[in-house]
């Protein structure tokens, strides 16, 4: 036994929160890119591709004090000694761009943007460390209105990611009315405030009796781990509860009058309900229903980035019960200044376009075979190698008239053929026999008429005697005939 023959195998497997993806899959997010990318072009967004790799310090609040900055991110360090990371979202990209192309790019500048991001994270169901997103953002307006649009087009495009109707709402707060809130009860560390914004964002996993115990001293939870606390004094947990317990369910306005009667008496506060009262306006007149966008006090993200207006997507089940969030974002006035000096205000919303297809999936919200069955190729069936000019023939004919189709290429028989076309999800299979070829003609199966007895064919006999959902058309009728089968036309 030679040395290489005795050397371990190394075990075929993926790393975690990192998946394979076969046809289906690819195709829904696929899907999901374009119908929303269509979105953003059709409300004046402009493409714009960056690297895979930013410098690590590009990525500023994402990493932490420390020799090799990989919380967070992957990170490598480049032969110059400089640590690159991939990019933890599309959103650090777009400022370091910005700051980089600011005189020469229109003002406001109006982009969206797709691709892979990277997360070194623990993974979990529907949490991946490599998944897909889908970005707008507008650079350089501080108007509320641009917030506004920003939402309406998260709106539109969850629409066109193909979600039904009262299947998702976007949530929207503003970081100014916490800001003003605490502020009023004396809490002025930023590291305290952190620490209140992340106890908050757990309010619909740990209920109200978590996020108090967050606010306080801390919370242990079943497994017996605790979670240092927020520290803050009673009123001031008092004030928080009472603040996010002023949404709801009812109109735009009237969540502003309520948050208005908490948090109003400060100058941060009020500032951000006339932010939330533009934007509302905005919203009326862009034809955007409450019941698809409203205002939460509850919704903080987790990002430190933001600086006013946040937004978060969420998916419903029927009866209203949440998925989880598919999408989120909000105004960063202050990322690009990290490279220029000078705040230029921002807005964006990102879709979780990975999340989305695995929520839809799991949920099944989408009606009908073509969400859960990517549609394959008409399969042309081979009987011998003699004749495979026809075979080559006739899939390149329906191939130029715009229908997918492949020759059998393996060198099985007849029946796993059948299965091989039905596990491609075909719509068709080509038969091409002797027979056929001496007459001019060529048999054409309907598979999704004759699925089910397809799997009993043994051979070119049995399948002629069967014929369960096929017919002989002369040979010049193929294209024809397949894409009437395609279409649903088919008798």
């Amino acid at each position: 036994m030679t040395e290489d023959a005795a050397a371990p195998r190394p075990e075929a497997r993926n790393p975690r929160g990192f998946a394979d993806r076969r046809g289906r899959d690819v195709a829904a997010e696929r899907r999901i890119v374009q119908q929303v990318a269509a979105v953003y072009e059709r409300w004046g967004f402009e493409p714009l591709e960056t690297p895979a790799f930013e410098y690590a310090d590009a990525l500023g609040k994402f990493l932490p004090d420390a020799d090799r900055p990989n919380e967070g991110v992957f990170a490598v360090q480049d032969d110059d000694d400089q640590w690159m990371a991939l990019r933890y979202d599309h959103t650090a990209p777009l400022a370091r761009f910005a700051a980089q192309s600011w005189e020469t790019l229109p003002k406001p500048y109006r982009r969206y943007a797709y691709g892979p991001v990277w997360r070194n994270e623990k993974p979990g169901p529907g949490r991946f460390r490599e998944f897909w997103q889908c970005d707008a953002d507008t650079v350089g307006s501080d108007r509320p209105e641009a917030d506004a649009e920003i939402v309406a087009m998260a709106v539109e495009g969850l629409e066109a990611a193909g979600l039904p109707a009262g299947s998702a709402v976007v949530k929207i707060n503003n970081r100014k009315l916490l800001d003003g809130l605490l502020a009023q009860s004396g809490v002025s560390d930023a590291a305290q405030k952190l620490v209140v914004m992340r106890a908050i964002d757990k309010l619909d996993r740990l209920g109200e009796g978590g996020v108090r115990d967050l606010l306080g001293k801390g919370r242990l939870d079943e497994s017996g781990a605790f979670t240092p606390g927020a520290e803050l004094a009673g009123p001031a947990i008092g004030a928080i509860m009472a603040f996010l317990s002023a949404g709801g369910q009812e109109s735009r306005s009237q969540t502003l009058d309520r948050l208005s009667a908490v948090v109003g008496g400060s100058e941060a506060g009020a500032a951000g309900l006339e932010e939330l009262a533009r934007i509302d306006a905005a919203l009326k007149a862009l034809g955007v229903p409450e019941a698809q966008a409203r205002f939460d006090p509850a919704v903080v993200r987790g990002l430190e980035y933001y600086t006013g207006p946040v937004y978060e997507a969420e998916l419903l089940a029927p009866g209203a019960v949440s998925l989880g969030s598919i999408g989120g974002g909000g105004r960063y006035d202050d990322l690009i200044a990290r490279f220029t000096g000078e705040a230029v205000p921002s807005t964006g919303f990102s879709f979780g376009v990975s999340r989305l297809a695995y929520a839809l999936n799991a949920a099944r919200l989408i009606q009908g075979a073509a969400a859960d069955e990517r549609r394959g190729p008409v399969v042309v069936i081979v009987f011998s190698p003699d004749d495979m000019a026809h075979y080559l023939e006739a899939a390149g004919e329906l191939r130029r008239a715009g229908v997918a189709a492949e020759v059998y290429l393996g060198k099985a028989g007849m029946k796993a053929q059948m299965k091989y076309a039905d596990r491609r999800n075909a719509p068709a299979a080509v038969i091409l026999g002797g027979d056929e070829i001496a007459a001019g003609q060529v048999t054409i199966k309907d598979l999704d008429a004759g699925r089910a007895l397809a799997a009993g064919v043994a051979d070119n006999e049995a399948w002629k005697a069967q014929r369960p959902g096929q017919v002989v058309v002369a040979r010049t009728a193929l294209v024809e005939t397949v894409r009437g089968i395609i279409e649903g036309i088919s008798s």
